[in-house]
């Protein structure tokens, strides 16, 4: 049984909606989760904000880091540094940008399609521009053999 916060919550929310009372809850979820349940000031909070506007759980704030919305800003200086230097790494990226390591990732191998070769990152599909050279790379040494 899940005995979060978060989980106790949702109880506290779904058992006022079926009208119970908020010392009734109170006596269930004592009962239920023992030695983990929230306190009753928690409990008779949790029934009063219900009243006040019916509020759904996952629309209430969360503790913990902001998620980090990856830009064409942020995308186009990965890019920059890169171009800058082949070999420079994700933590270096991260610092610099000071965003995370993982971000800084997610952006260079989904948003702008490199990969590492000999510890130097390069595209990992060809532009036509680049297709039509190789092309005409590979037909002149064929002519000349």
């Amino acid at each position: 049984m899940d005995s979060s916060r978060s989980a106790q919550r949702e109880v506290i929310q779904f058992l006022r909606a079926e009208g119970e009372h908020a010392s009734q809850i109170y006596r269930r979820m004592k009962e239920v989760y023992g030695e983990q349940w929230l306190a009753r000031c928690t409990i008779f909070r949790g029934c009063q904000r219900y009243e006040a506007r019916h509020v759904n759980v996952k629309d209430l704030p969360c503790p913990g880091q902001a998620h980090v919305v990856t830009n064409s800003a942020t995308i186009s200086a990965v890019d920059e540094l890169i171009r800058q230097n082949h070999r420079i790494t994700t933590c270096k990226i991260a610092v610099v940008l000071s965003i995370s390591k993982r971000t800084v990732h997610h952006i260079i191998h989904k948003k702008l399609g490199y990969g590492k070769v000999c510890a130097q990152w390069v595209p990992k599909h060809l532009s036509e521009n680049q297709k039509m050279a190789r092309m005409g790379v590979c037909l002149t040494q064929q002519f000349l053999h």
